[in-house]
């Protein structure tokens, strides 16, 4: 598991190379090429990055190899919770940051060839945005979609979905005005047990909340506003 490999070691190692920023990745972050634009537009520091780091793979024609190393790291960051606070952490040293950052490439499984994710890696570690990077993968995430022409059904349950139920959302939502012509659907679930049942989707900037938890809220708010 990535956590033991990186217990394992002591951090806070002497630096075998001093800690950097490449300016040649910051720069290609800063100046995107209009054929390279993201597809769509993306808020907060971790939308920023995902941003930055698209048109960058974009400009070297990496954006697959990319988008499955950021896969790779997203899977390790859902069964390993740990990791995200081993990233997060204030106390990390230069070469604390330069040992995370070869662990991360190992996990990512991007090519020894493609300097893409270690350059960005490289970057984050040096900007001290390594936490951001569960973030920025599930951002990523969402501009490769767009750019596959795809448009995100998220359906959050207490409980798994059987696949019929699925479809049947599919079918629904694939009809509606949400989706446009030509459009791909790509369904992501999420299972959350404190919404307590019913379902939340979200389709586009579009959320419909049909949770027991919400209407609980409700009624709870109408008795507090009468009572």
């Amino acid at each position: 598991m990535f956590t033991r490999r990186v217990l394992a070691k002591p951090l806070a190692s002497p630096l075998a190379r001093s800690a950097r920023a490449p300016v040649s990745a910051v720069r290609s972050y800063a100046t995107p090429a209009a054929d390279t634009k993201p597809p769509v537009a993306l808020f907060g520091v971790d939308g920023t990055y995902a941003s930055a780091l698209y048109t960058a793979a974009a400009k070297q024609s990496t954006l697959d190899p990319t988008a499955r190393a950021l896969e790779s790291l997203h899977r390790a960051f859902v069964q390993d919770p740990k990791l995200t606070s081993i990233l997060a952490a204030p106390s990390l040293s230069p070469g604390d940051k330069q040992q995370l950052v070869a662990e991360l490439l190992k996990t990512s499984g991007a090519p020894a060839s493609d300097k893409t994710m270690e350059n960005f890696l490289d970057t984050l570690a040096a900007n001290n945005r390594l936490k951001v990077l569960p973030g920025v993968s599930e951002k990523f995430a969402e501009l490769m979609s767009a750019h596959k022409g795809e448009v995100e059904l998220r359906v959050t349950s207490a409980a798994p979905l059987d696949a019929k139920v699925i479809r049947q959302l599919e079918t629904a939502v694939g009809k509606s005005q949400y989706v446009g012509q030509g459009k791909k659907l790509k369904t992501v679930t999420k299972v959350t047990p404190d919404i307590k049942g019913g379902l939340i989707v979200e389709v586009g900037d579009r959320t419909i909340d049909l949770s027991v938890s919400a209407r609980m809220s409700r009624m709870n708010k109408l008795l507090q506003d009468n009572l």
